[in-house]
């Protein structure tokens, strides 16, 4: 006969963990109502009851904000009084993305096997990350499933706050620039090459910048195949190099080393490993478990394996301030923080006050990146433009010279 291993409240404070044998899953559920308890989790002893499951590359992809969304909704649902299966049948109708469907009633009907919401939400690691899974986790196992959802919620919008910073920072230089090298590339296409046939027929020697700009035309007209072709060997060249352990590291090491960018990318990245870290502590996760958690969640290389040294000296018995003792890249005013925290018991209240200023410098930072950006692209499109001006213009000031 099958074992099944379960965990369970015996009461509001008491917990129950222990072995039961039953034909099936239903079964065992049934035996451990009958026992009087409340059912947490339950799996089949043989078996890891986690399964990752695939999802149709070709669906909507679903975005942070859409997850940030489930859990706000989930949380409140919770605290109405709603059981799991329920507040997942509600979110599953009011859903219109439809991976994210799919994967609400996957979620579901896990759950209705007697499964525990994390377990479910852990079939699907391309989409709930780990932090999300071990905060459910420790939720379910608190008993406070409603308010770690409501404090994923509240994480997940303050990372949709920086991102949608940098988004909107850039989002006009960007227009500018596409619209500025569209213009060059159609004068530089169609417009000088007509012009310049005029001037060939005059029969005159052309000043050095007209002949500059008749060859760039040319150069554009007749081989634009080559340029494009050029760009896209760059980007598969940069992205293979990315993907591999060696190029990434160097590529992530240029990114911290580059003006005004890099700064920008370190503060982001402590932003996000003081907050995720203070939340993970805050709710009962262990310091090495949640550092493993915290470096999965950063995306430079160089500060990942950073925190991964830090995490191998907390386990050989050192302090989490003295883990990062000897960082090059975490700035002495966090590892400072992280150690008043320590010593007042209080870690948790020193990250989230590291992660709040470290946002606030980000947001200063974008608008210095910004203001510095947008002259510099008017200049450069401006002087491009400029030169393809006086190119065209140096040649009938010659005539009009001619003539008198």
């Amino acid at each position: 006969m099958p074992k099944f291993i379960y965990k369970a409240k015996k009461s509001p404070t008491e917990f129950v963990e222990d072995a039961i044998s039953a034909d099936n899953k239903t079964a065992a559920i049934q035996k451990v109502s009958n026992m009087g308890y409340y059912l947490i989790s339950i799996e089949e002893y043989i078996k890891s009851g986690v399964t990752e499951k695939t999802t149709n590359l070709f669906w909507k992809k679903i975005n942070l904000k859409e997850i940030t969304n489930f859990t706000r909704q989930l949380s409140d649902l919770l605290e109405g009084g709603l059981t799991i299966v329920k507040s997942l049948d509600v979110l599953y109708n009011q859903t219109g993305n439809k991976k994210l469907k799919d994967v609400i009633l996957d979620v579901r009907d896990f759950c209705m096997d007697g499964n525990p919401l994390s377990n479910a939400l852990a079939r699907h690691p391309k989409i709930f990350s780990k932090l999300f899974i071990s905060m459910v986790r420790s939720g379910e196992s608190g008993g406070a499933l409603d308010n770690i959802l409501k404090r994923l919620a509240d994480f997940n919008e303050s990372q949709l706050d920086i991102q949608t910073k940098v988004r909107s920072a850039l989002a006009y230089p960007i227009l500018m620039l596409v619209v500025g090298l569209g213009t060059i590339t159609v004068l530089l296409t169609f417009v000088i090459p007509k012009i310049m046939t005029m001037f060939g027929d005059l029969g005159q020697n052309l000043p050095l910048p007209t002949l500059i700009l008749i060859a760039a035309s040319g150069f554009v007209k007749n081989y634009w195949w080559l340029i494009i072709s050029g760009i896209i060997a760059i980007i598969f060249a940069v992205n293979r190099i990315y993907n591999t352990a060696e190029g990434r590291n160097t590529i992530d090491k240029l990114k911290l080393r580059a003006p005004l960018f890099g700064e920008l990318t370190k503060k982001i990245e402590i932003a996000r490993f003081s907050r995720t870290l203070a939340t993970l502590l805050s709710n009962g996760v262990p310091i090495l478990e949640a550092l493993g958690i915290v470096a999965d969640t950063l995306d430079n290389a160089i500060i990942k394996e950073d925190v991964e040294k830090a995490a191998s000296k907390v386990k050989e018995g050192s302090d989490l301030a003295g883990g990062f003792g000897d960082s090059p890249v975490m700035p002495p005013i966090v590892i400072n923080m992280i150690a008043v925290g320590e010593e007042g018991g209080r870690v948790e209240k020193s990250l989230i006050k590291v992660a709040e200023s470290y946002e606030r410098e980000t947001d200063a930072t974008i608008k210095v990146m910004m203001s510095l950006l947008e002259p510099v692209l008017i200049l450069a499109l401006g002087g491009v433009v400029g030169f393809i001006v006086i190119s065209m213009l140096l040649p009938i000031f010659e005539i009009n010279f001619l003539a008198r």
